[in-house]
């Protein structure tokens, strides 16, 4: 009966301190400028007529998905960084919520598709274009998707119906699912178990069809009798392994533990990681490792 209608939230940001704010703001700031900046010329590169394969179609895709998130999330941390007013609307709240899960569960479905297409190429070579079609490879890409959208639309669902009585103060820079569920005043075990669940079906699930996959792929680089001929194969496949690593140990580490008030601050940073960070890496970890993406980039 002494539940109140809330109309926003505060975000707290990063960090309280008036000293950090200018120097918070500018580091995030070109973080974000070279997430944009990589990501773009990731998106440019795999253009090129000579790099039209299904590989370099997901990595265009994971690009385009990765400055999505970051522009969800860091224009709104910026704003709030240098001014006084850090509300955002409930509305607001709700849809920065539901871009940022669709974003994430959508990523992870995408990286299983291209764990699928490594194992294509390695160990199906002559069955690659007629498995690996453009046919197969927009569908995996709308399956992503359509499964990020199911996952997203029954997150928000579930956290906006929990009832928010307390404080509308948010200790964190953007709307995520474990600080509102700090928020909440009705007992919230329930939908705990039910994110544990959903953690492990958008982060496990596609982990363990990953897992597989380069089983079998390095059962594959094994039985090859060059030395070259291997690094050569296993170096197409390390930078996507490289990204998944990253992903899964940052993922798993904040949705696992909601409702942990205790390491809400270690969440803000791993939280910074997954969605500021990793964005920017991606770029240099698919550039600087792969030749061909190298000489389109520099022609």
């Amino acid at each position: 009966g002494n539940h109140t209608l809330l109309s926003e939230f505060i975000l707290s940001g990063l960090s309280s301190r008036p000293e950090l704010q200018h120097l918070l703001f500018f580091t995030i700031c070109f973080i974000y400028s070279m997430t944009l900046i990589g990501n773009l010329l990731i998106c440019m590169a795999t253009a090129h007529p000579t790099l039209h394969t299904p590989m370099y179609f997901f990595l265009r895709v994971l690009s385009l998905l990765d400055i999505s998130t970051a522009s969800v999330v860091v224009p709104k941390m910026l704003v709030s960084t240098l001014s006084e007013d850090r509300s955002i609307s409930y509305l607001g709240c709700v849809t920065q919520l539901y871009c940022v899960v669709f974003l994430a569960s959508t990523e992870w479905y995408l990286l299983a598709a291209m764990a699928y297409d490594r194992y294509v190429a390695v160990c199906r070579p002559l069955r690659y274009p007629a498995i690996m079609s453009t046919r197969a490879c927009l569908s995996m890409v709308l399956l992503s998707c359509c499964s990020g959208q199911v996952v997203s639309v029954v997150q928000t669902a579930w956290v906006f119906t929990l009832s928010f009585c307390g404080p509308r103060r948010i200790n964190y820079f953007f709307c995520d699912i474990p600080p509102l569920v700090l928020l909440s005043c009705a007992d919230t075990s329930r939908y705990e178990r039910q994110l544990i669940s959903a953690t492990v079906l958008v982060i496990f699930t596609p982990f363990c069809l990953i897992l597989l996959s380069y089983t079998c792929i390095i059962s594959s680089i094994l039985s090859i009798s060059s030395a070259e001929s291997r690094h050569k194969t296993f170096s197409t496949c390390s930078s996507h392994l490289t990204v998944v690593t990253l992903y899964c140990a940052s993922g798993t580490l904040i949705y696992l533990q909601p409702k942990s008030g205790n390491s809400q601050e270690a969440k803000k940073v791993l939280a910074l990681i997954y969605t500021t960070v990793i964005p920017t890496l991606n770029p240099l970890i698919y550039s600087l490792r792969n030749k061909e993406v190298k000489e389109v980039l520099v022609r």
